[in-house]
């Protein structure tokens, strides 16, 4: 193989430990593709290659042996809200300026003792908050996807952005990633990669920049759905350090690839056909039960009726435990500090410098919703509606639904500094209007490539599971895979 950048996980695995590559020969070719590349995309705000290097040596000395982990020697992009021992740890925030931790967050944690290889930090939306990673400090990313014929940057979906763009671009092997309200999806269905939420408490949360407690959960974006498999059996366990971690075994995720799916019920929410939906969503709604349905499931319409509140209640519960999770944020003990007459003014000064807008905004509106008088109109009724959201996916999963197909997102990337969405808010958080379900119930979630628009970009379907059934979703996901193919943007950069 010429181009050893092209080579899935597993493909990869295979060769390294068969001793037709080196980990050092492998993490060399990534790091000439991110420092050709990354000045284009901006998909890494850190590159850690000295380290790369040593992780990969490590790993080349323990292959010898015949001692290699499931990841050995695996190259991975690490999104920059995942804490990471002393490098760049800032969530794409001023705020957050020359922060270094003391200490590792557990999925990395987890994936360094399976023997993979950190490459760097991943640029993404600051603090996980968007959906087109345009509000990273850093700037934004630029999808590697263009449309026919246009020389049109795109936005790569966000927050995980950078993780999308960098597995697509083939800037690493993988990548981890979060998800709040749609943040591994969205991302991943704009860019022609596979991205999973898994349930809420498979991945432990800590030393994860937190955005939305009750909603946060880390998952992978990779090239194909057996990567995405391999990947989360590493990132996933149960830890002491988080008691929102579920003390469950983690199975082979990459068992149930090409496993069958005859006799799965899947279902077909009515309430995901939205006003305004473009055609060639719908068509690649109906092309992906045709599938699914050639494969032997068995389809049926389902109604979840609370659907329609998701999204006004997702952005009251997520602003206003992004308003409390960012009340450390002071430039008292880390980060940027921009001194003022007293402390007061000290703190004032810092949070309007260190934040930026959308961080802003999200913060003013969780405070609000938080305050006197307006926490029971407000936040306490979007906790209802969530649990009735929950409800609905309780009452059709016990009717014997297996796995609810729907799309990604209403549309395919749209263009950097869109003035439609810049200008007016709720049109880019309506991005997350097929997703933000999944979080408000804890459920998982797997986007995976399913076709192209006409102007040639990428489409992506989501299946959505049972709680900690993931393999059902791998399972489907690869009879859509086998059905679409894979998708591979046409090098610009």
């Amino acid at each position: 193989m010429n181009d050893l950048t092209s080579l899935t996980i597993a493909e990869a695995r295979g060769k390294l430990a068969s001793k037709d590559i080196g980990a050092v020969e492998l993490t060399d070719a990534y790091l000439a593709a991110i420092d050709q590349a990354n000045g284009a995309l901006n998909a890494y705000v850190a590159v850690t290659a000295d380290k790369a290097r040593d992780m990969a040596k490590a790993s080349d000395a323990r292959l010898a042996k015949g001692e290699g982990g499931v990841l050995e020697g695996i190259p991975l992009g690490i999104k920059d809200l995942f804490a990471t021992e002393g490098i760049h740890t800032q969530a794409c925030s001023h705020i957050l300026d020359g922060f270094n931790p003391r200490y590792e967050s557990t999925v990395t944690a987890n994936l360094w003792a399976d023997g993979a290889v950190m490459l760097g930090k991943l640029n993404m939306d600051e603090f996980a908050m968007g959906s087109s990673n345009e509000t990273s400090y850093y700037g934004p990313v630029k999808n590697p996807w263009r449309k026919k014929g246009s020389n049109l940057d795109l936005v790569p979906g966000g927050s995980s952005g950078g993780s999308a763009a960098a597995v697509a671009a083939h800037l690493c092997a993988g990548a981890t990633a979060t998800d709040t309200g749609g943040s591994i999806r969205q991302p991943a269905a704009f860019t022609g990669t596979v991205g999973i939420k898994p349930t809420y408490g498979r991945c432990s949360r800590w030393g994860t920049v937190a955005f939305a407690s009750s909603l946060d959960q880390a998952g992978p974006i990779a090239r194909d759905v057996r990567d995405a498999a391999i990947l989360l059996k590493s990132m996933a366990s149960v830890d002491p350090k988080d008691t929102t971690s579920v003390d469950r075994e983690v199975p082979d995720y990459e068992a149930a690839i090409g496993r069958s799916v005859k006799g799965l019920r899947i279902g077909i929410p009515k309430e995901y056909r939205v006003e305004g939906m473009p055609g060639e969503i719908e068509t690649l709604w109906q092309q992906g039960i045709a599938w699914l349905k050639d494969a032997g499931a068995e389809i049926v319409d389902v109604s979840l009726p609370h659907t329609k509140y998701a999204l006004p209640a997702y952005y009251i519960v997520a602003p206003a435990e992004a308003s409390s999770n960012l009340a450390r944020y002071d430039g008292v003990r880390y980060g940027l500090r921009v001194p003022g007459k007293d402390i007061a003014d000290m703190y004032e000064k810092t949070r309007a410098e260190g934040f930026g807008r959308e961080v802003k905004r999200r913060v003013m509106i969780g405070t609000y919703v938080l305050s006197s008088g307006y926490y029971d109109a407000y936040y306490l009724r979007a906790q209802k509606v969530r649990t009735l959201i929950k409800r609905d996916f309780e009452t059709v999963y016990a009717d014997g639904i297996d796995a609810l197909l729907t799309p990604a997102t209403p549309s395919a990337a749209f263009g950097i500094a869109d003035q439609d969405m810049a200008s007016d808010p709720v049109k880019m958080y309506l991005n997350d209007i097929f997703t933000v379900t999944v979080n408000m119930a804890g459920l998982p979630g797997i986007a995976v490539p399913a076709g192209l628009t006409d102007e040639g970009l990428p489409l992506g379907l989501q299946l959505i599971g049972r709680p900690f059934d993931e393999e059902t979703l791998f399972a489907l996901g690869s009879v859509i895979e086998r059905a679409a193919g894979r998708f591979e943007p046409a090098k610009w950069w």
